[in-house]
């Protein structure tokens, strides 16, 4: 089917306006140059220390990522994720979207670590999270965009918004759609950030329900391609091997790039959440055509809606915190 003009005109008028830093529910702006006077040094601090962990494991860059996405749909943009449970918090690294799947503290605890050490109090861990998502993406070859600084911590967790807000693998596309429109976040923004699955792994729980249907005779899901289903379920039996992982991109799993979307329309997304965008609505299918043939549009659409979800109910000027440990808040 033909894309339409006027749906047309929407993507480029998307691709060619400027990007907005004021955050949607107004107040206070975040903007990139936050700490050039506070902590000059911190941009380089991040970038250098993220650079050293993904030449050390390529995985770490979608892991990094991954830890933005997920602390931006709970409470908003505020290092949520990353404080550990205490007497008085359960930590979100306990929900079912987490636990066992999210990764790369000892990364942030290193950054954070080096931020005090150069600018004691000064850089947020809500920040840091935002800059070493965009740095791990740069540098896997992936778009690069101007990071809005200014966020602060929270104070606290929340694992029942942890386990509802957060997209799951399983879940239809109109929940999905949900979950995204309840953060601010349109149909494009959603097709686009999927596009982050172009890097990292999935575990074997998270897509065996799509190699063997719930009527027991065996078949894969239709949506799936029979081959690329025959040699997932060489790794991903009926039972057992949980926790054995498998690249979200078989094409280029370690570089960003479009094909992602292309596997997509080849049948090939490993994540049921993945390949319904391309076979549940007319209107997220053209999206993930246009991004398969296009990886300029789509690398200059993931950083308007990276700045976007960034820009989640951020915490600024006397809320929150600053953290001098990510793991823990301050006390007086």
């Amino acid at each position: 089917m033909a894309l339409s003009i006027s749906f047309l005109m929407l993507l480029t008028a998307l691709a060619l306006s400027p990007l907005c830093f004021a955050f949607p529910h107004g107040g206070p702006f975040l903007f990139p140059q936050f700490y050039d006077r506070s902590c000059p040094k911190a941009h380089e601090i991040v970038k250098s220390i993220v650079a050293k962990a993904v030449a050390k494991e390529a995985r770490m860059a979608a892991s990094l990522l991954r830890l933005h996405f997920h602390d931006c749909f709970v409470k908003g943009c505020d290092a949520s994720i990353l404080l550990d449970s205490s007497k008085t918090i359960v930590s979100e690294k306990m929900s079912v979207p987490n636990r066992n799947s999210v990764r790369g503290f000892e990364v942030i605890d290193e950054i954070k670590s080096a931020l005090e050490k150069a600018c004691p109090h000064t850089v947020s861990c809500a920040d840091i999270l935002a800059l070493a998502a965009r740095d791990s993406t740069v540098l896997v070859g992936g778009p690069y965009w101007e990071v809005p600084l200014g966020r602060r911590d929270s104070l606290g967790a929340s694992i029942q918004g942890s386990n509802n807000h957060i997209p799951a693998p399983n879940n239809t596309l109109q929940t999905i759609i949900t979950k995204f429109k309840l953060k601010g976040l349109d149909l494009v923004d959603l097709v686009a950030l999927s596009g982050s699955h172009t890097i990292g792994q999935s575990r074997c729980t998270s897509f065996r329900q799509r190699l063997y249907n719930q009527t027991g005779n065996g078949l894969a899901d239709f949506t799936l391609d029979p081959a690329y289903a025959a040699s997932l379920r060489s790794r991903c039996p009926r039972s057992g091997g949980d926790q054995n992982l498998f690249p979200l991109d078989l094409v280029s799993p370690t570089k960003f790039d479009n094909h992602y979307f292309k596997n997509l329309v080849a049948k090939k997304g490993l994540l049921s959440s993945d390949e319904i965008l391309f076979t549940n609505s007319p209107a997220t299918k053209k999206l993930v055509e246009l991004y398969a043939a296009n990886g300029e549009l789509f690398f200059q659409h993931f950083a308007r809606s990276m700045v976007k979800m960034g820009n989640i109910a951020p915490l600024t000027g006397s809320m929150g915190q600053i953290r001098k440990n990510c793991r823990k808040v301050n006390h007086a």
